[in-house]
């Protein structure tokens, strides 16, 4: 296993938490982030897990998993698509393109006039898109992630339960 996911896996399994808190923040930060909500991805999803008492840590690692620098091209141009799809020629792909590259070279104030030049047309293409597949997507981070944090509750209760006994 690569040194980093190895990393982020034993995040996941040390926070702490009730499974269903862990999993909501898994899925709004998987949610947050497939939809095109950059560079607001990790203030997005500290504020909606802080307003539904979710995990934030969970949603912010979640968030980060999916939407990273060796993803957003690949992500962006699926979203574009699949926006493309159901709103045809109202956006190409060469300024979806351009736009990610300055991104990664700006400072967060100038990220924010650069998202505002963007223009309503590219939002409504691309939010289509991120929501289409972010809403499925949270729905299963949560289904997926509440059974791996229910299954490590119980392996924690069993535990602490052997170790009582020991004493």
């Amino acid at each position: 296993m690569p040194r980093v996911t190895r990393y982020l896996y034993l995040r996941f399994i040390r926070l702490r938490g009730t499974p269903h808190s862990l999993a909501l923040g898994t899925a709004i930060g998987t949610a947050i982030s497939i939809a095109p909500t950059l560079p607001f991805n990790t203030l997005l999803t500290l504020v909606l897990t802080l307003l539904v008492r979710a995990n934030p840590i969970a949603g912010i690692l979640a968030a980060t998993l999916v939407s990273n620098p060796l993803t957003f091209i690949p992500h962006y141009y699926c979203l574009w698509r699949i926006g493309d799809f159901f709103l045809p020629n109202r956006l190409s792909w060469t300024r979806i393109e351009t736009f990610l590259h300055q991104l990664t070279e700006k400072r967060f104030l100038d990220k924010i006039d650069l998202v505002r030049e963007l223009g309503l047309d590219t939002v409504v293409v691309m939010m289509t898109g991120g929501l289409i597949v972010a809403i499925p997507a949270g729905v299963l981070a949560y289904c997926f992630t509440y059974k791996f944090f229910y299954s490590l509750h119980l392996a924690r209760q069993k535990k602490h339960l052997l170790n009582r006994r020991d004493h």
